[in-house]
């Protein structure tokens, strides 16, 4: 079969045969029978619509093997056989652009199409515009068809919309067109194929890549193919016709003939054949009725360029006058059209109209991007940029997102006639939006230092305010002595502006900074704020320093100090107007709420936040980052992904550091649990590094154990004991008590690692004891799930211990079945019974009260997954007898406590694999037991089940 030929796509060669129908099924139908009648198909189609597409793939028609093919190529010499003999065999004649055919070869295809024969066919493309006698495409006069002959006629058409998407998805990928691009593709080409393959090819290879938007495709150009067509039709008109096309590529869309005739300066007359003679020529076609312009659109602008300069302009200024008496009136149009022809002031006033015209219909983008374009254009006097830049502001701070809002700032710095004081406070402002409400911190911190060099000779004041914000740690890139060294510069600044307001706002950057890394001055500095300050400005950066204080409180560990903050710089932030510093406040209540432990209703105070800052997304990461740790420990894994990454809002490798690397640790535990240890090792290598290039450890805490443990498993201890001296190192003698536990966490979690490695049950006695310290550590601040984990950790080293010492060279109660938490996973390996310390039986006894207690904590807190984990590694110990005791129910109708198990976890979204690592089942044994709990509570599917076992009492 002939395939595809050069530019086409795999959907164009499927498609194209499916659009003919019954004229195919007869085409076949005669070639595959020897004594059929014979079948002549006219495809009728304008320039680029596939017509000698059509014949290539009617060449490989299936089911034809023993039919001749033959071409006959209209116009071209040597392009047609000889007719002598030519039926002698079963013969499919394909005749391709008979429309360029000379009287000759008419008349010998007249004498050859007439002799048909049984079992043969002809197929015979013709472009309609281009006909000398208008729907004959043999000829000026009608041709007879012999009684035998059938006679059937095709007209191809443009592809819709759904057409030229699945073309585009072909040529450049599913995902890399929006909708609105494939529409612009659609309008743009007319849904001409020739030209949707010609500007997808250009689009494929254009610099930079084309990254799907329908700008791209506005811009894109016009193809070589279509623009010469368009412009030997064009130029093929007299002088006195030209004009006429000329009008129709000014106003660049269909237009009623009053309208050409009066853009052309024709006259009604002249116009009106103009306009027949231009329809003759196929240079331009009736779009609709009594609408004309252009069959591909995008030839407009290659006809357009090529009309000289003068009469260009007066074409545009008629145009503005006639697109002036539509109604409603395109202002943006009628602008660009007297642009175009000079008139300025005129095209100014129009612009104002279009922008707010947009504006009152809520199209608040349209009415920015048009006046950004207007405002970036050279020359227009300091009056008009005086008027229309406020009501680009209006509408930027009215229908903006952040995003958006960024986009104009950056626009506006970049004009080079703003004074230097004025760009440099519009950039700071630029650079502080991008770090502080769009996560783009990279980019925020070159703008930043760029502001703050501007500003040093002008405006000091705002000069310490860019430096100020350099001060503050959070963002991943620049170490702790980089900002220690703005901290000094905007120090300096501050003092040198004299300014009250701005030595408190370097203050409030300098809490951050100090609290960050435990300074022990910190807490002074705190007590420095001048909280009571008359001056709102100087109150508000005190707010702001009091929050900056809350949030560090709340990583640090010192959560009774937290509330206090938080409530003083709440009230003074609500009092001196500062929102932004309220919403981070929120923030800062949330991780304080899940630490300590106050998890009743939190997940929807997470998904509220989230909600209300639906504008700025990036003030709502730590709601995700709360909502995915909860769901983490509920077990509804597929939702903490989600939420952990911020539901695609924005990149997590822009969160603020102490975030990025609690959500890491997260994804690491996710990704242990699901037993796949050498990617959690490689999430863990890379989060670990983003945090020792800031060199802020306390922020480490929410990390470590789990980085720890995943390359532990992985094999990698050699890692895993340099990340916990880094961790030691970095923390030294600093007031960090999370930091210090989850540092304890972590040697034990090293140290179970490393006796199960070597087979060493005194060293699992010895993580017991870490685990306890830990645990001990983590009661004190309060927080307790990180208690309970840690006491989880304990119970299970000492029953590996009594495990092994039992069996003498057996496996851990934890073992292989790898519960995919901290140190479940790690168990395994064999040990001598001769030299095995073996635990007491008070010490066995007391560590499975420990996990009944853990167990318990985490039922209480609502965390399902890590209790019924933790219920299942008690049950290795205590194995149900054999057979039943009498007065034992039987649970035929009720769920056995292990189907509750199974079903909740399913019910929270887990695969079976995930559920049988949780609970040392088999994959066929949670199967079974899901089949259980649906039969026994009715449930027609897991999604059933859930909402059949909340109604259960």
């Amino acid at each position: 079969m002939v395939g595809p030929g050069p530019g086409t796509t795999e959907s164009e060669s499927g498609d194209v045969i499916a659009t003919c129908g019954s004229a195919l099924r007869f085409l076949a139908r005669a070639c595959a029978d020897r004594d059929a009648e014979p079948v002549l198909l006219y495809v009728e189609g304008s320039a680029g619509l596939g017509k000698s597409h059509l014949l290539r793939e009617l060449a490989g028609l299936p089911g034809t093997p023993d039919v001749a093919r033959m071409w006959w190529r209209c116009g071209a010499d040597g392009g047609q056989p000889e007719e002598d003999g030519f039926w002698r065999e079963p013969t499919l004649l394909l005749v391709d652009d008979v429309h360029r055919a000379g009287e000759d070869e008419l008349r010998r295809l007249r004498r050859l199409l007439a002799g048909l024969e049984p079992g043969s066919a002809a197929a015979v493309t013709y472009r309609p515009e281009e006909l000398p006698v208008p729907g004959l495409p043999l000829g000026g006069s009608a041709m007879t068809y012999p009684d035998r002959l059938t006679v059937l006629g095709h007209r191809l058409a443009p592809w819709d919309e759904e057409h030229v998407r699945r073309t585009a998805a072909e040529a450049l990928g599913e995902s890399a067109f929006t909708a609105e691009a494939v529409e612009a593709l659609r309008e743009r080409t007319g849904g001409v194929p020739r030209a949707v393959v010609d500007l997808l090819a250009m689009l494929r290879e254009q610099r930079p890549a084309f990254t799907g938007t329908a700008a791209e495709v506005a811009a894109a150009g016009v193809p070589v193919r279509p623009a010469e067509l368009a412009l030997s039709r064009t130029y093929a008109l007299s002088s006195a016709h030209r004009p006429l096309v000329w009008a129709a590529a000014v106003l660049d869309g269909p237009a009623a003939r009053d309208e050409l005739i009066a853009v052309s300066g024709l006259g009604a007359v002249p116009g009106g054949g103009a306009l027949l003679r231009a329809l003759e020529s196929a240079a331009l076609t009736e779009l609709g009725e009594g609408r004309y312009g252009f069959a591909v659109p995008l030839v407009a602008s290659a006809v357009r360029t090529t009309v000289p300069g003068p009469v260009r302009q007066d074409l545009h200024r008629r145009a503005a006058a006639v697109l002036s008496r539509r109604q409603p009136v395109a202002w943006a149009a009628v602008g660009e059209h007297l642009r175009a022809a000079g008139e300025y002031r005129r095209w100014l006033r129009a612009v104002e109209k279009a922008a707010e015209s947009a504006a009152a219909s809520g199209r608040h983008q349209e009415a920015i991007t048009l006046l950004e374009r207007t405002l970036a254009t050279p020359g227009i006097s300091p009056q008009d940029r005086a008027r229309l830049a406020p009501l680009l502001a209006r509408n930027a701070v009215t229908g903006l997102r952040s995003d958006q809002t960024v986009e104009v700032l950056a626009q506006i710095v970049q004009d080079a006639a703003l004074p230097p004081a004025v760009r440099g406070e519009l950039r700071l402002d630029l650079g502080l939006m991008l770090c502080n409400q769009m996560g783009r911190y990279t980019e925020g911190w070159q703008v930043l230092q760029i502001a703050a060099a501007e500003l040093r000779e002008v405006r000091s004041v705002l000069a310490a305010r860019a430096m100020a914000a350099l001060v503050t740690p959070y963002w991943p890139g620049a170490s702790l002595d980089v900002h220690r060294g703005w901290l000094i510069k905007a120090v300096a600044a501050a003092d040198d502006s004299g300014d009250e307001a701005m030595r408190t706002a370097v203050l409030a950057n300098h809490v951050g900074l100090a609290m960050s890394w435990a300074d022990p001055e910190a807490w002074d500095l705190v007590r420095r704020l001048p909280v009571r300050s008359t001056d709102p400005a100087c109150a508000r950066q005190a707010a702001r320093g009091l929050c900056n204080a809350a949030d560090s409180a709340v990583w640090l560990g010192f959560y009774g100090r937290v509330d206090g903050l938080l409530a003083e710089g709440r009230k003074l932030a609500m009092r001196t107007g500062a929102p932004y510093t309220e919403h981070s406040a929120s923030g800062t209540r949330l991780l304080q709420e899940w630490w300590t432990g106050q998890w009743l209703g939190l997940a929807k105070r997470c998904e509220d936040f989230i909600a209300d800052t639906a504008d700025m997304p990036f003030l709502a990461s730590d709601a995700y980052v709360v909502r995915g740790l909860l769901g983490v420990a509920q077990g509804d894994w597929a939702e903490a992904r989600s939420w952990l990454s911020q539901r695609g809002t924005f990149g997590t490798e822009n969160l603020p550091v102490p975030l990025g690397a609690t959500a890491a640790g997260a994804v690491i535990r996710l990704t242990l649990a699901r037993q796949e240890v050498p990617a959690a090792a490689e999430q863990a290598r890379a989060a670990w590094a983003v945090v020792a290039e800031k060199g802020v450890w306390p922020w480490a805490a929410e990390l470590a154990p789990w980085a720890v443990e995943a390359l532990a498993r992985a094999g990698d201890t050699d890692t895993a004991h340099a990340m916990v001296r880094d961790f030691a190192r970095g923390l030294g003698e600093g007031d960090a008590p999370a930091a210090r536990a989850a540092l304890v966490w972590s040697r034990a979690v090293l140290a179970e690692s490393e006796a199960l490695a070597q087979g060493r049950p005194s060293g699992l006695l010895t993580a017991a004891e870490s685990y306890r310290q830990a645990s001990a550590a983590y009661a004190e601040l309060p927080r307790p799930y990180s208690r309970a984990l840690t006491t989880e950790g304990a119970g299970r080293c000492v029953l590996a211990a009594d495990t092994a010492g039992e069996s003498g060279a057996g496996e851990s109660g934890a073992g292989e079945s790898g519960a995919g938490e901290s140190g479940a996973g790690l168990a395994g390996g064999d040990t001598a019974a001769s030299t095995v310390p073996v635990p007491d039986h008070a010490a066995t006894a007391s560590a499975i009260a420990e996990l009944e207690s853990c167990a318990q904590h985490f039922t209480d807190l609502g965390a399902v997954w890590d209790a019924t984990r933790a219920r299942a590694l008690l049950r290795t110990r205590q194995p149900a007898k054999k057979g039943r005791p009498p007065g034992r129910p039987s649970h035929s109708d009720q769920l056995s406590p292990r189907e509750a198990e199974v079903a909740q976890l399913a019910s929270s979204g887990l695969t079976n694999r995930e559920i049988a690592a949780t609970l040392h089942l088999s994959p066929r044994t949670v199967e079974q037991h899901i089949a259980g709990a649906m039969r026994k509570t009715g449930a027609l599917s897991r999604r059933d089940l859930a909402h059949r076992l909340r109604r259960t009492p």
